[in-house]
């Protein structure tokens, strides 16, 4: 007697059932050979011969038994890999407790349900277990900010694919953001055209798309006739979007998941340029995670380069002297700063790894600013490649667990980290270089036009930068402090007239703000110790002038640039502008001693403030001369243009005679 149809599928629903279980008894089995591992401290995560081995095998006895070879492949690919993400996050979570205590995780992602991005998050933390909410916003931006405030605990960034090449957006807002990669993933995408129903595709009249997706589909959209294009904010979106107007005339590019979430159908499929079509993406978190020495890993940085010949060279060479792979390196516009470079470099390897712990040492030497974006598993090459990665990323990387002994750390401020100076570029000037640099204050202007013929007076005089306290008291005060328009009103005034301009900054709310106008922001004494503020002027590609507190030894001092330079800003200069004694007949006393001092122990640039420290400009001037005799790079000065300007003021012309009599170097 046949059986029914009926029977047959409560036949496969008991073999799915069969097959379930044998899926968690397999993992079971997995993490008790993690914690077997991490045991022993002699074991990798990944054996790629054994692997391959298996493969083979597995697939060889399918066959024979009547089985697809790339069918048995397929899924025995996915279970392993399955099986080294259990195994990673086992050993993740012995270095870092926190994770198992999350009741609830919350990834951020840009765009909706059955976007690219959900798919790649739904599979990167699915092996965690537990609870897990995939929250979706309208960009990339708004996502990573839900990690950096807190309201996600990661996020996923989409930032190349291997038919569009690199997503410049995703670049730009890891060198602004500061967040840590702490793993990547790499998603098959299979572009798909996606109707309400079957039409023919002469009937199309509109396709909508995220610009990745229509540009990964190009020679497909140019053979459709009378098609306008339309880019959109995301794939899923624009199939939501397609589903809502029921239009039999529109279509969209996005994934066979997000068509059968929304309910429309597939009218073809592989449209992409090229078949093998993956998207690498990046999971960010509001702090760095430690990466087990036994699982293969990547380290990705953001460095911008000192203007020295062959200087990119040296920097490829710290790497590839010590065996370190590297695997992506892209170039972007430097914000704010025309025809220079931000660079991005992937290489294989761990930041534990004594070997990538020296290499990035000697980078920070050769950098003007250097940031570790995050080391973090590796995941490249296993899903398009179908081959697992090696395990091993130089000859020092052991089977242990326990890193091997680091190079004793040596303080970024001393000269024992950089034997030569620290040189700065500020506007047409150079900070350390032969020749001084001359900072100068002014007093209140009312109306804009006398500001410009001031700066244009101090630029005849030969004054390098501008120093600003608050923008809006320069124009009698009429807006609020910090105003766009007063902050564009003196950028436009220091462009015209060629200076430099300098910007104080006082609280870190305002300090990406008044970067984005600044060719130098200055950390004024009364905020030396302020820790938050230190460590976000070291997240900014931006040079900053540390101002001495009037209570701080040179010790202390240096210690505030340390704050700045290890976040990897490494364009940092120095201000002595009087300490506090018994002495009362000034201000405070200029400490004129601290200048060889620094001179010999570091190799920042020192600048020195008589105007402030004396209080009267009769003093300023030989003080100001004394200061550049000891071996100062700058000056910092207050000159009598404007309304209240202060008593420690010099007049226009002592200034000109002081830039005349010094400009030939020391």
């Amino acid at each position: 007697m046949l059986e029914g149809l009926d029977d047959l599928r409560a036949q496969l629903d008991e073999i799915d059932q069969d097959i379930l279980k044998a899926l968690v008894e397999r993992d079971r089995v997995v993490v008790e050979v993690a914690s077997r591992k991490s045991q022993k401290g002699d074991g990798k995560v990944r054996d790629p011969v054994r692997e391959e081995a298996q493969l083979t095998r597995l697939t060889g006895q399918g066959q024979l038994d009547g089985l697809d070879g790339f069918y048995v492949g397929r899924i025995f690919r996915e279970l392993l890999d399955h099986s080294v993400r259990l195994q990673q996050e086992y050993l993740a979570r012995l270095h870092d407790a926190t994770r198992a205590d999350l009741s609830e995780l919350v990834v951020s992602y840009q765009g909706i349900d059955g976007a690219y991005s959900h798919l790649a998050a739904m599979r990167h933390f699915g092996p965690r277990g537990g609870s897990t909410v995939f929250r979706g916003y309208p960009s990339f931006r708004a996502m990573m900010e839900a990690v950096r405030d807190g309201h996600a605990h990661y996020g996923v960034l989409p930032i190349e694919n291997t038919t569009a090449g690199s997503i410049n957006d995703a670049y730009d807002l890891l060198a602004q953001m500061d967040l840590s990669i702490v793993g990547e993933e790499v998603q098959k995408v299979e572009h798909c055209l996606v109707a309400i129903e079957q039409v023919p595709l002469s009937k199309l009249r509109r396709v909508f798309s995220h610009p990745q997706a229509l540009a990964q589909c190009s020679n497909f959209l140019s053979s459709l006739t009378d098609c306008h294009v339309e880019a959109f904010t995301d794939t899923a979106m624009a199939v939501q979007r397609v589903g809502r107007e029921q239009d039999i005339t529109q279509a969209a590019i996005a994934s066979e998941d997000a068509a059968r979430r929304y309910g429309l159908t597939v009218i073809k499929r592989e449209i992409a340029n090229q078949k093998e079509n993956y998207t690498r993406m990046v999971v960010v978190a509001a702090r760095p995670e430690k990466v087990d020495l036994r699982i293969a890993a990547k380290t990705s940085l953001v460095l911008a380069l000192k203007h020295e010949q062959g200087a990119l060279m040296t920097c490829l060479g710290a790497l590839a002297q010590r065996g370190l792979n590297l695997t992506k390196l892209e170039s972007r516009p430097r914000l704010h700063t025309p025809w220079e470079y931000l660079f991005y470099l992937d290489f294989e390897g761990n930041s534990d790894d004594p070997a990538v712990h020296d290499a990035l040492q000697e980078l920070r030497t050769q950098t003007s600013f250097l940031r570790v974006l995050g080391s973090y598993p590796s995941r490249r090459g296993i899903e398009a490649k179908g081959l697992p990665p090696k395990v091993e990323t130089s000859a020092a990387v052991s089977n242990s667990a326990i890193p091997a002994p680091a190079t004793p750390k040596v303080r970024p401020s001393l000269r024992a980290f950089r034997a030569d100076d620290t040189v700065i570029a500020l506007g047409r000037a150079v900070l350390g270089g032969p020749a001084p640099v001359f900072l100068v204050s002014v007093g209140e202007h009312e109306r804009r036009e006398a500001m410009l013929d001031s700066a244009r007076a101090l630029a005849l005089a030969g004054v390098t930068a501008l120093r600003v306290e608050n923008p809006s008291a320069l124009f009698g005060g009429t807006l609020a402090p910090f105003a766009e328009e007063s902050l564009i009103g003196l950028e436009e005034i220091t462009k015209l007239t060629g200076l430099a301009l300098a910007l104080e900054v006082s609280d870190p709310a305002q300090i990406d703000r008044l970067a984005r106008r600044a060719d130098l922001l200055i950390i004024p004494a009364l905020q030396m110790h302020n820790d938050v503020l230190l460590r976000e002027a070291g997240r900014l590609d931006r040079p900053v002038l540390i101002e001495r507190s009037s209570m701080a030894s040179i010790d202390e001092w240096l210690a505030a640039a340390d704050r700045v330079l290890e976040r990897g800003n490494h364009r940092v200069a120095l201000c002595e502008r009087g300490i506090r004694t018994f002495e009362q007949a000034t201000t405070s006393t200029l400490d004129l001693s601290a200048v060889p001092v620094l001179r010999e122990r570091s190799h920042l640039p020192v600048l020195v403030d008589p105007s402030r420290a004396t209080g009267r400009a009769r003093w300023a001037l030989p003080l100001a001369e004394g200061a550049l005799t000891a071996g100062a790079q700058g000056l910092s000065l207050t000159v009598k243009l404007g309304q209240s300007p202060g008593e420690g003021a010099l007049e226009l012309a002592d200034l000109s005679k002081l830039i005349a009599r010094t400009s030939g170097g020391r």
